[in-house]
């Protein structure tokens, strides 16, 4: 992954966008939906401390020249159709009210970014949003209904899954939260669960294997096991390479091993 997917909060704050016409017109309305303030003077924009810029010139030195002020200053730049001179990408983005997905390809193809929000598009229910709300208004009930992170996450993993309760793709499942919690019941922390792995590559494993390393709060894992395999796991999961001494970290612990071979 050359790019670390981030989502900029920039609502009231000053982004500056350079340029006119077709270039510049599509990154004003960019920010614009996203609550920035525009500003299209260089100057102006660094007085008030803006900490992202798009450059549209163009002409290509007025857009060198631009960028080398603004990274002296020390502000995130995007250069439209210079993927060469841009410390950011914008992604194609899927909006959904609250729920945001955003495709990029690093630069590579904005093209292809476009295609594969559109076929997004005709999955994801209208209403998503209700269900991230939905969540984010019962975060208290589910914190006293589970009290361990842990716990929560196993939850709600069983929950949003394909068929469960909160299924994303069930147009219904936003107004299932509330019995949900009324008639979910205790879950089952099972501690330590063996993964024995068929070979390197991620797309090999079952569905099983894919939803326990997600879930899990700790990985403890062979030599000998792909990095591509661990990539899988959450970010913040604990990774403990085996054989481990001394204490493990509460929770859904998954060890990887590699399956054994039958010569």
């Amino acid at each position: 992954m050359r790019s670390l997917p981030l989502f900029h909060r920039i609502a009231g704050q000053p982004v500056i966008v350079l340029g006119e016409g077709a270039l510049a017109e599509p990154k004003r309305r960019l920010v614009e939906r996203a609550g920035g303030d525009v500003v299209s003077d260089l100057d102006a924009g660094l007085a008030r401390g803006a900490r992202l810029a798009f450059v549209a010139h163009a002409d290509a030195a007025a857009c060198e020249r631009d960028v080398a002020r603004l990274r002296a200053a020390g502000v995130l730049v995007n250069v439209v159709d210079r993927p060469d001179l841009c410390d950011f990408t914008t992604p194609s983005i899927l909006k959904r009210d609250s729920v945001l997905l955003a495709i990029g390809t690093s630069g590579a193809s904005a093209g292809l970014a476009k295609q594969l929000r559109l076929r997004l598009e005709a999955l994801l229910p209208a209403n998503l949003g209700m269900l991230a709300e939905g969540l984010q208004a019962a975060r208290g009930a589910l914190r006293k209904r589970w009290p361990g992170a842990g716990e929560r996450r196993q939850a709600l993993d069983a929950a949003l899954a394909p068929g469960g309760r909160l299924d994303p793709l069930d147009e219904a499942s936003a107004g299932r939260i509330d019995s949900w919690l009324d008639e979910a019941g205790d879950v089952f922390s099972p501690g330590e669960v063996l993964v024995e792995l068929a070979g390197d590559d991620p797309e090999d494993l079952t569905l099983r294997q894919a939803r326990l390393l997600g879930s899990a709060d700790c990985i403890l894992f062979e030599s000998g096991v792909s990095p591509a395999i661990l990539d899988r796991a959450r970010a913040d999961a604990r990774r403990l390479p085996l054989p481990h001494e001394g204490p493990i970290p509460a929770g859904l612990v998954v060890v990887l091993r590699l399956a054994k071979s039958a010569d």
